[in-house]
Order: structure tokens, then C-alpha cells, then sequence
């Protein structure tokens, strides 16, 4: 081969190397731009997208109760198990350490925090009607009703209890037992009117010793198919009403009444319906349970949690309620007053582990976007998705999420929706006992690095310019703004060396735990600059607390 050939041959390959690049190069712009399902890949680690969180500040779209975040008090004995695990302890409202210096701080780190007493076995209770009366607690029998009898609240407990939750400066609703004076048939149907006396007798004895008392709620999950019984919605309906007038006689007198709450079941259209058009006078409350994860043993909670469309499947329960309550009539309004996720106890490292802050933060959003008033988790402590360890009551990752949110989410809620992936969750409201509005993002894409931009409809502030487009009505956070010193807060939460399934959460790279003392760590933010974006890591969530965008609605 003479030398120009070979020349020729060596040019031809480097063209055709530099050719190659230049089509790989090509590729990789247009996946990273072009492509329409570029944004919700997750192709490798170090990826950035960019993003968009559009807030309407044009009205409320909801209003939540200043104390939205709620959490349960079961009844469940040591004696609990599901699927071969044990994890109630004692944490019983029968048993549990009232003296536990970590409980007590827990609750009061809220002021308030509103707590739920309840659960399956409520409907199991009898009150004392006095100290000389026998009182027994649960016993695990496999032929009786749940697979336990009935077991009594001492009147002594009932007075720890209380002088507890005051001490502690809870808000406390309890449930009472809906199946009192009922027989349940073969076919599982309870028959016959609710016999309302051991109720009263609790109520008078409340009453007469000064305790507070902010709702009654009748009977769990007994609504629709029911959980071990059902009750028809006429009768339930009627029950309700016999709840309504105890409550009106015993408190007569009283300028501020307990509300009257119910069914505490799971959302089924048309039970509910009847129920709310029959109760138009008579109920405050509406209450409904929060389980779409299905049982604690499947192995797919992971895959579900990090999912968006799974997540999005339940706003239709909160938008069908919505609707009913809406064109009904009623002045009630709406709770989730149970939701633990993954029904039987949860699931051992992955409902008490950071991974379910994804979800739980998701349901608190999503349900104030539907005017829920109030969310009640299962539970403060209890089972494996308890805010608070139930062996340790050491706050488990959940707790520290809902703490932030107290503090930080006000009652406007806000419509938010957002661009550029649809791994990035969204919910802005007014901000809480400040100026301006907190947004909360959940990145549930474990490559990804998303920063976020802000565009704002109808606010005001320092900071703010009018998008070019007069036809818009949005406008942006300015990026050259000539205002130097604006600035907002951020808490960024992730998970103990990345695992999603630790039990120790991060905030701003800095580990939160108690101390010897079992005090409440402060929950610190960081300051950025209105100029830079919101920076969102892979697998985390921050909130955003954002003092120069302004709406008149939050006013």
C-alpha cells in the first residue's frame, strides 16, 4: 500500500470517528431536550432538570384547620399481631407510659397537636360507669367479634389520660362504641338502634370533671362493607342523630359544644351519600379512613410509594366527598380521620422509615387541596407507622414531616401544579404566622437533581416582574432582580446515608434526634437567595418558605 493511500484510509477514519461523535452528541441533546419523556427518565446519576411550580394566588382553592396534622391513640393490646409480627408493645390507651418524658415532648412540640382515640376496637369498649363496676381489659378469643372481647376504660385511666393530654396541651377527640346495644348476624349486618347510655354516662363524668373534649366520633369502620360488622347508612344516619341530641342535652349550657363526627369508615360513594343526606342537621364532621397502600405484607409498597399515577389514584375518594358534601346541604365538613397507609400495622422499615415521608407528605397535600380540615395519622405511636418508635417513642422520620408542616403550612391552600417532570410533587398554601407562602416539593426521582424556577399568578412583592407576555398573568421571580438582600428558607430533608429506608432523617445534612434529656431537636432552616433556584436532590423533599411573593388571599 503506497503512502497517499494510506493517508487517504486514515482521514476517511477519523472523518467517520468525528462523524460518529458528532451523531452521539446529537442524540444525547436530543434526549436531554428534545425528547418529550426525557424530563421523567431517570438515565443516570448527576442528571438536572429544570422545572416549573406555577402558583394561581387568585383564591383559596382550600382551608385547613390550624391544627390540620393529627395523629391516633389505638386501643390494640400487646396481643396484636399481623402476619407473624407483633409491633403494638405497649402503646395501648390502656397501657401506655404516660410518664415517657419523649411522649410528652413529642405532643408538646405542636401546641397543639390533635390527637384521634380510637380505632377497631372501639367499638368493643365499655366505660366504667363507676370505680366499684368490674373492668377488664381486652383478651385475645379468636371466636369472638375482631378476635378479642370486649374490654373496659377504667374511670382512674380515663383521669390519667386526660390530665396527660392537658399537660401536653393536645386537642383530644374520641370515639365512641357505635355497636353498643346492636346484634351483628350471621352475614356480619348490625341490627338495632344504638343504645347511647354507656355513652352518656362517659360524656356526664367528662362533663362533671372539667375535661375537654373537642369531638365525639361514633363507631370505626363500620361504614359500607364494614371491618368485622356494617351498618346500614338509614341507621347509622339515626344513630348519628341520637349522638347529636346527647351531645346538645349534656352540654347545654356550654357556649362552645363538642362537634359530632362520623362514620370513621372507608369512602364508599353511595353509603356515604345517603348517610350525609340524612345527617344534614345533625353531623359536623364527616370522617373517612386512608389505607390505598393495601396490607403492611405486600411487598410493593416501595414501587407504589414512588410511583406518581399510583398516588394520584386517590384523589378521586377526596373529590367525590367533596362533591357530596358540596351538594348535599350539610354544614359538615371533612376529615381523614384515620390513614395509616398500609393497612394490619403497617410494614416494619418502610412505614416507619424515611421512604414513607413520600407518601404521607404527598396525602397531606393532596387532601388540603381537597378542603380536608383535618388528617389524622395512624398513629402517634403504635404499630409500624407510628410518628414515634413504640418500643423507644424516639420520633421516627414521619413525625420530624409532619412537625415542618405544622409549622410551616398555613390554612389558604393554594393551586400549584408544576412542569418539566412528573416526578416532582407540588403543593404551595400561605405561610403559617408569616408573611408570604411555603411551598412543599417531594422528589420521588432517585437520579435526578431538579431546579426549580417560581411563576406566581396575581402576587406581589419586592422581587416580582410581570412576565413579557401581556396575555399572561403570571409573573416570575426575577433572576437579576436589583434587590440584593431577598432572601427565603429552605429545609431540606433526606434520608441517613441515602438509605430511603432509615429511620433517621436529615435536615439540611444535619441529623435530627433527641437528646439525653428526650428533647425535641429545632428544626433550622437555611437562607438562599430569591435569585437562585430551588435546588431539589434525588429522593428528597424540602420545604420552602418564601416571604416575598404575596397574595392578597393570604392576607
Amino acid at each position: 500500500m503506497g503512502t497517499k493511500s494510506a493517508q487517504k484510509i486514515l482521514i476517511c477514519g477519523m472523518a467517520t470517528t468525528l462523524f460518529l461523535l458528532f451523531c452521539l452528541c446529537f442524540w444525547l441533546y436530543w434526549v436531554r431536550h428534545g425528547s418529550p419523556v426525557a424530563p421523567h427518565s431517570t438515565s443516570g446519576v448527576g442528571t438536572i432538570i429544570e422545572g416549573k411550580v406555577f402558583i394561581n394566588g387568585t383564591t383559596s382553592i382550600g382551608r385547613i384547620d390550624d391544627d390540620f396534622v393529627c395523629a391516633t391513640l389505638d386501643w390494640w393490646p400487646p396481643q396484636k399481631c399481623d402476619f407473624g409480627t407483633c409491633s403494638w408493645g405497649r402503646t395501648s390507651l390502656l397501657n401506655l407510659d404516660l410518664n415517657n418524658v419523649i411522649l410528652l415532648n413529642a405532643i408538646k412540640a405542636f401546641s397543639p397537636l390533635k390527637i384521634r382515640l380510637g380505632g377497631t376496637l372501639q367499638d368493643r369498649v365499655i366505660y366504667q360507669s363507676n370505680e366499684q363496676q368490674p373492668c377488664s381489659p381486652f383478651v385475645q378469643r379468636n371466636s369472638d367479634l375482631l378476635r378479642f372481647s370486649k374490654g373496659c376504660l377504667p374511670l382512674t385511666r380515663w383521669d390519667e389520660l386526660n390530665n396527660f393530654f392537658k399537660k401536653a396541651g393536645a386537642v383530644v377527640v374520641f370515639g365512641l362504641n357505635e355497636l353498643r346495644g346492636k346484634t351483628v348476624n350471621p352475614q356480619g349486618y348490625a341490627e338495632g338502634a344504638w343504645n347511647s347510655s354507656n355513652a352518656e354516662s362517659l360524656m356526664r363524668y367528662t362533663v362533671n370533671q372539667g375535661y375537654t373534649i373537642q369531638g365525639w366520633e361514633l363507631g370505626n369502620e363500620l361504614s359500607g362493607n364494614g371491618i368485622g360488622a356494617t351498618v346500614s347508612a338509614d341507621q347509622y344516619a339515626s344513630d348519628i342523630n341520637t349522638l347529636q341530641d346527647t351531645v346538645q342535652n349534656i352540654y347545654a349550657g356550654f357556649e362552645d359544644k363538642p362537634v359530632v363526627m362520623g362514620p370513621g369508615g372507608f369512602f364508599e360513594e353511595n353509603w356515604f351519600r345517603e348517610f350525609i343526606q340524612k345527617t344534614t342537621k345533625s353531623l359536623q364532621v364527616v370522617t373517612h379512613h386512608i389505607y390505598n397502600l393495601g396490607p403492611g405484607s405486600s411487598d410493593n409498597l416501595n414501587n407504589e410509594i414512588l410511583d406518581p399515577s399510583f398516588l394520584d389514584s386517590v384523589s378521586q375518594k377526596y373529590s367525590r366527598l367533596q362533591s357530596i358534601l358540596k351538594n348535599s346541604g350539610t354544614q359538615a365538613v371533612a376529615w381523614v380521620g384515620e390513614a395509616g397507609g398500609a393497612s394490619n400495622s403497617g410494614h416494619n422499615l418502610v412505614t416507619n422509615t424515611f421512604v414513607f415521608s413520600f407518601w404521607y407528605l404527598d396525602q397531606l397535600g393532596m387532601a388540603s387541596s381537597f378542603d380536608t380540615k383535618t388528617y389524622c395519622r395512624q398513629t402517634l405511636v403504635g404499630g409500624n407507622y407510628g410518628l414515634l418508635d413504640a418500643n423507644t417513642f424516639v420520633p421516627n422520620p414521619d413525625y420530624y414531616s409532619a412537625l415542618l408542616w405544622h409549622r410551616l403550612m398555613g390554612n389558604n391552600v393554594l393551586s400549584t401544579s408544576f412542569s418539566g417532570t412528573n416526578k416532582i410533587r407540588a403543593y404551595a398554601h400561605c405561610s403559617k404566622k408569616t408573611q408570604g407562602i411555603t411551598l412543599l416539593l417531594i422528589n420521588l426521582d432517585g437520579y435526578a437533581t431538579v431546579q426549580v424556577r417560581v411563576s406566581a399568578e396575581n402576587a406581589t412583592g419586592p422581587g416580582i416582574s410581570p412576565l413579557q407576555d401581556p396575555r399572561k398573568k403570571f409573573a416570575r421571580v426575577s433572576r437579576g432582580s436589583k434587590i440584593t438582600n431577598l432572601t427565603r428558607e429552605e429545609y431540606h430533608l433526606t434520608p441517613k446515608d441515602g438509605d430511603l429506608h432509615s429511620q433517621i432523617m436529615l435536615l439540611n445534612e444535619k441529623m435530627l434526634t433527641v437528646d439525653s434529656s428526650g428533647v425535641i431537636p429545632p428544626l433550622e432552616p437555611i437562607n438562599v437567595s430569591q435569585s437562585d433556584p430551588i435546588t431539589i436532590a434525588p429522593f428528597s423533599i424540602v420545604f420552602v418558605q418564601i416571604p416575598y411573593i404575596n397574595f392578597s388571599v393570604c392576607n
